[in-house]
């Protein structure tokens, strides 16, 4: 689940891929239930939406078969009446054949029915219409639509072959146009010693959002036995990990708390891919996304130096054994190599060189913040 941009416009995820191939093999299903069984039907794909439905259809049926592409053109008429239409691409002999026109998506028709009567010149056996997306609300013609994969509101989709402005082909589910996302939504990442706590401070006041550290969410659920907080600690004093849907649903209650916010710095979590998920599930709701990772990167040799350093004067047993916190790193190294794939593959990961001064650094920091 995810918010991406397109040109100027933002789509929320709305059908996933694997709803969509269900739709197709259900589509498939119907019509070869429908067609003799010595018939070789000819389909023909709409261009230029409908290229990644045939594909996949074609692959899913297993009987003999034609396919073909047209495309609606218009000429200059040499009456009065204008511009005519024309299918172009249409060079067989039609006569007596099963036609299945396929469509990527039809709403009011108009393109459709211009379509249907060209067709019905060429003196086909059958002229049948599959569609895999279908807006009833907003279907004007009479014509009947013999194969229907999902019907739709009038709400404005791109992707599996559909497009914004040219764009968005491409996207192997289904998105749904939205609303401008509002807030600044910061997952903020960085190894032990690299300074984190003391950066989201400074960024949370200079970009006025609010700081969420998970630590934080804890201990304040947990003191103030809240529902959530006495749940997590029955799991913690059994010795278990708590599980990410009480986790999320801490966080979720901190964010709820402040509808108003600018955007929120997630401190620790996600901490895994799931959990990752289920943050951008829950932000999607809202008309809200991630805005970016952003990861302080710094070699682990130094922070190790960093920290056995601040162990002199911290009083932290953790900071004062070396094998301790190269554990420390391999924990973090694990978690975090998996949330930049996620997050790369969203376009949202972001590394900071996190060696120098605090102000050098947070300058780094705000770099990014500001393209966010």
């Amino acid at each position: 689940m995810s918010i991406i941009k397109l040109h100027d416009k933002y789509f929320k995820s709305y059908i996933s891929a694997e709803k969509i191939e269900e739709a197709v093999q259900t589509m498939v299903n119907q019509v070869s239930g429908d067609l003799d069984n010595d018939e070789k039907p000819l389909f023909i794909g709409i261009l230029n939406g409908s290229f990644m439905l045939v594909a996949d259809f074609i692959r899913k049926y297993k009987a003999d078969c034609e396919v073909s592409f047209v495309k609606l053109a218009s000429y200059e008429g040499t009456s009065s009446t204008g511009k005519i239409k024309q299918l172009v691409g249409v060079n067989e002999n039609l006569e007596g054949r099963t036609v299945i026109i396929l469509e990527d998506i039809i709403d009011t028709g108009n393109t459709l029915q211009e379509i249907y009567e060209i067709f019905k010149d060429k003196k086909v056996k059958q002229l049948k219409i599959a569609t895999l997306f279908f807006k009833p609300d907003v279907f004007k013609k009479e014509l009947a639509i013999d194969y229907i994969g999902i019907s739709i509101p009038d709400k404005f989709i791109v992707g599996y072959g559909l497009d914004y402005d040219g764009i968005g082909r491409n996207l192997n589910e289904i998105y749904q146009l939205t609303t401008q996302p509002t807030m600044t939504n910061i997952v903020l990442f960085g190894p032990p010693g690299a300074g984190k706590g003391t950066q989201a401070e400074l960024l949370r006041d200079k970009y006025e959002l609010l700081h969420i550290s998970t630590g934080e969410v804890f201990r304040y659920n947990i003191k103030n036995e809240t529902e959530l907080g006495k749940l997590a600690k029955s799991y913690m004093d059994d010795g278990n990990l708590v599980p990410d849907e009480v986790t999320i649903e801490m966080l979720k209650a901190e964010v709820e708390k402040t509808p108003d916010a600018n955007g929120f710095i997630f401190d620790g979590f996600p901490r895994t891919e799931s959990q990752a998920a289920a943050l951008d599930a829950f932000l999607e709701e809202k008309g809200e996304r991630i805005s970016g990772m952003v990861a302080l990167e710094v070699s682990e040799d130094l922070l190790v130096e960093r920290l056995l350093e601040r162990g002199k004067t911290s009083g932290r047993s953790d900071d004062q054994d070396e094998s301790k916190i190269r554990n420390r790193f391999v924990e973090y190294n694990s978690k975090t190599a998996i949330l930049k794939d996620y997050y790369q593959a969203q376009n949202k990961y972001f590394g900071a060189d996190g060696v120098g001064s605090i102000p050098e650094i947070t300058e780094r920091l705000c770099t990014i913040f500001d393209k966010l």
